[in-house]
């Protein structure tokens, strides 16, 4: 059996033409009868470090009886000259979460994939508490089962009060042991309550990983790194995907 959260992350590699650039996590998030990849905003365009991918690529299972079987499935980022993603501000500038819409009628027919629906988001109200146990799935440093196209999961926990945005952004803080790679996956806790509308994946998405935060007053020689993440609230998905 095949752990249907492991079926929700994709493996993303960003390219320049045929010039492959980096590796990301990615995940497939449904509304509406559409469907959308969702990643790091940085993993599309990040002009500190001159990151200007034209395309990404995300590796899809192709046939439910043989997980070992995949393909790759190109998504270009710019069409006459405008993007194709989606990217978010709030009041305090750039949200580091991007979503593309993908074509179901270009996937395989046979396509393998689970999808998160706004009935996985957290709900208002609901008490998240600090030190939860969540699950990070992704792919860091490009590290997965290669021959069945799996991601890997990391344990964490939060680091942060959960609905009040860390230092006046849209992030909470996670305590968990990450890596290059990692940004754009999935963030998600157990769901205490069985709920048919989850289907299979009885799991609440509460954010998406961006990247590791650190000191930077820290000693390099002396001081450990912090070991602490951003995670951007989840929620910040039923903007970018409105019709």
């Amino acid at each position: 059996m095949i752990e249907p959260l492991l079926l929700t992350a994709a493996r993303l590699c960003t390219f320049e033409q045929d010039k492959p650039l980096t590796n990301a996590s990615s995940f497939f998030f449904e509304r509406d009868e559409r469907l959308f990849l969702v990643t790091s905003r940085h993993v599309m365009i990040d002009e500190a470090s001159k990151h200007f991918p034209n395309r990404i690529e995300i590796e899809l299972h192709t046939d439910p009886d043989n997980m070992a079987s995949s393909t790759g499935f190109s998504i270009l980022l710019y069409r006459d000259g405008k993007s194709t993603w989606r990217q978010g501000k709030d009041t305090s500038g750039e949200v580091d979460v991007a979503v593309i819409e993908i074509d179901r009628g270009a996937l395989p027919s046979t396509a393998v994939y689970r999808a998160f629906t706004p009935e996985h988001l957290h709900r208002p109200g609901s008490h998240v508490a600090a030190g939860c146990s969540l699950l990070v799935v992704g792919f860091p440093l490009g590290f997965h089962d290669t021959l069945h196209h799996m991601p890997v999961v990391r344990h964490a926990i939060i680091a942060s009060s959960f609905g009040l945005r860390f230092q006046g952004q849209g992030y909470f803080l996670t305590d968990a042991r990450t890596h290059r790679g990692t940004s754009g996956a999935p963030v998600v806790m157990q769901s205490p309550s069985a709920s048919p509308v989850r289907g299979d994946l009885p799991w609440i998405l509460l954010g998406v990983h961006s990247a590791r935060l650190d000191v930077g007053t820290r000693d390099m020689e002396l001081d450990e790194a912090l070991g602490l993440n951003c995670a951007w609230y989840a929620d910040i998905l039923m903007t970018l995907t409105e019709s």
